[in-house]
């Protein structure tokens, strides 16, 4: 089912334009309608049955006139400007990309319900990263995973669930809408949460798809285990993906672990030190016994990897039942984004999943 979009502007020139680009992008979810004439667009909302109208601010367009079931919005010159005569306003002079999205997001405030939107076949393949201490990097190395199956032509969502974690650490790109907009939308319950998801999802320019990180930080805190398994299914079932790179605080108890089972693989990072494989140890030593009458163990879909390892000071982990995908050695003086670069090079990251395809 594809969206009714009506477009009222009296430029026959930006009209054209934007026409032309949202029938080549977005074909998949628009059916477009244009007009330059107020008459004859309020005259054919109901027999085009119109899901949407956005109107160029020179018009006033009386809402009231509006069949029930349209969704409006006026077109205006500035970003600054987030309403106009009390509607939802869209600036008309950004990226076709912002337009869209903001689009949608107005169009899923109106909704109730909504069927057949891009459900697609549940082949997206979730990948979960975390260590059992702070400061090994697996934030840096979920980055460089989504980044890299990017480069490899896949649609990939960098998702981070950490309490205080921060997706524009690694990847930034415009917009009006981040996690906060998503949790929110999310514990509301409404059927239109997919087109949500979509319309603040960001991209950046290198093609890694994420929701800039929320507004307060206590905001994820709020996230219940139920609620990120939603999150995650919708997620999956939108089809929009080939890949999630799920950036979360590992944890073994009961809300983690029933996350973890939908989980294709999971990535345990590791620095080499002496404290930090003792936790890692004490972490796997604590899980396989959880583990012994799972029905659905996780252990098998593990493995881990070390960062910043070093022949001369780092040191390996002894025997332990997970795989072990190898390891990233240090870059000294180097930024987040110049070791990003680096690391999504890695062949280390195909790996990830041969046991599981």
């Amino acid at each position: 089912m594809k969206i009714r979009l009506a477009i009222l502007d009296a430029d026959q020139e930006y009209l054209n334009r934007i026409v032309t680009v949202f029938g080549t992008r977005y074909s998949e979810k628009f059916e477009l309608y244009s007009f330059t004439d107020q008459e004859l667009c309020m005259s054919s909302l109901k027999s085009a049955k119109i899901d949407i109208l956005v109107a160029d601010s020179v018009f006033d367009v009386s809402t009231l006139a509006l069949p029930s079931n349209c969704s409006f919005a006026y077109f205006v010159n500035s970003t600054e400007i987030e309403s106009y005569r009390g509607e939802a306003a869209i600036c008309k002079f950004q990226k076709a990309d912002l337009i869209y999205k903001m689009i949608l997001s107005i169009y899923a405030e109106k909704i109730q319900g909504i069927t057949g939107l891009k459900m697609k076949d549940d082949r997206c393949k979730l990948i979960a990263f975390g260590a059992a201490g702070g400061g090994s990097g697996a934030s840096t190395m979920a980055a460089a995973c989504a980044l890299h199956y990017t480069r490899n032509r896949k649609r990939v969502l960098y998702l981070n669930l950490e309490r205080f974690g921060a997706s524009d650490v690694f990847f930034s790109a415009g917009g009006q809408f981040d996690m906060s907009d998503v949790i929110f939308a999310l514990k509301e319950q409404k059927a239109n949460f997919p087109l949500k998801l979509e319309s603040c999802v960001r991209q950046d320019p290198r093609g890694v798809y994420f929701y800039a990180r929320p507004k307060v930080a206590l905001d994820m805190m709020e996230l219940s285990a139920e609620e990120i398994n939603h999150l995650l299914s919708e997620l999956k079932l939108g089809g929009s993906y080939d890949y999630i790179i799920v950036d979360t605080d590992f944890n073994i108890d009961r809300d983690h672990i029933d996350i973890y089972r939908g989980m294709h693989g999971i990535v345990i990072v590791a620095d080499g030190t002496e404290i930090g494989n003792q936790k890692t140890l004490s972490m796997l030593q604590a899980l396989a016994m959880k583990e012994e009458n799972a029905e659905v163990p996780i252990m098998k879909r593990m493995s881990y990897l070390y960062n910043q390892f070093s022949n001369k000071s780092s040191l390996a982990l002894p025997s332990v039942e997970i795989r072990n995908l190898g390891g990233i050695p240090r870059y000294e003086h180097a930024t987040t984004q110049q070791i990003l670069e680096q690391v999504a090079e890695k062949a280390i990251f195909d790996e990830i999943l041969t046991e599981a395809v």
